[in-house]
């Protein structure tokens, strides 16, 4: 069975957006982007909820024509040719090599980690972890913490059931951030 990791960048007082939605905070530098590719390598499909998807799909398509960070540049054309899933109960077809989901999401994301391949990766957003993490189908948690206090906005688990981790790893990402790597006891 492959494994369902969740990753996720969150301010110091747990936040996954500003009080007006703003991502603007995260900081990608090279150590922090090697990790985002080993995980991008390890999975053949990214996950996404709606309004995560709204984003990405916003900007990876055209990311070389937007921005010039080393990140983007050799993210997007990953981006583009891998496999998506967007769990949504409203939008019903999306481009860019991706499936649009509904229904049981419990049962719909057990079935996806029963079939061969690689690992799923969960990307950013708040609603779709929860929900799925409180389903005891989350196997692994790679939350990056970004030295920035936020005040207000979207909590990564807001108000989702308790879920006991055991600490895999901890690790200081180009002297700024702090990743905690996180498994299911």
């Amino acid at each position: 069975m492959r494994k369902l990791v969740y990753a996720v960048h969150t301010s110091l007082d747990g936040r996954i957006e500003g009080p007006n939605g703003e991502f603007d905070w995260a900081e990608m530098g090279p150590e922090l982007s090697a990790h985002s590719q080993e995980l991008t390598d390890r999975a053949d499909t990214l996950l996404y909820g709606r309004r995560v998807w709204d984003m990405m799909s916003s900007y990876w398509p055209q990311a070389e024509e937007i921005s010039d960070h080393p990140h983007d540049l050799e993210y997007a054309p990953i981006w583009r040719k891998t496999p998506k899933i967007v769990f949504s109960r409203t939008l019903e077809e999306a481009d860019w090599n991706t499936e649009v989901i509904g229904g049981d999401l419990a049962a719909r994301v057990a079935e996806l980690k029963d079939r061969p391949g690689k690992d799923l990766l969960l990307m950013g957003g708040a609603e779709l972890a929860t929900a799925v993490a409180d389903h005891g189908l989350v196997d692994e948690f790679h939350i990056v913490v970004h030295p920035v206090v936020l005040g207000g906005g979207k909590q990564v688990f807001g108000g989702g059931a308790r879920t006991d981790l055991r600490l895999t790893g901890t690790r200081t990402m180009d002297g700024r951030a702090v990743l905690l790597t996180y498994e299911k006891k």
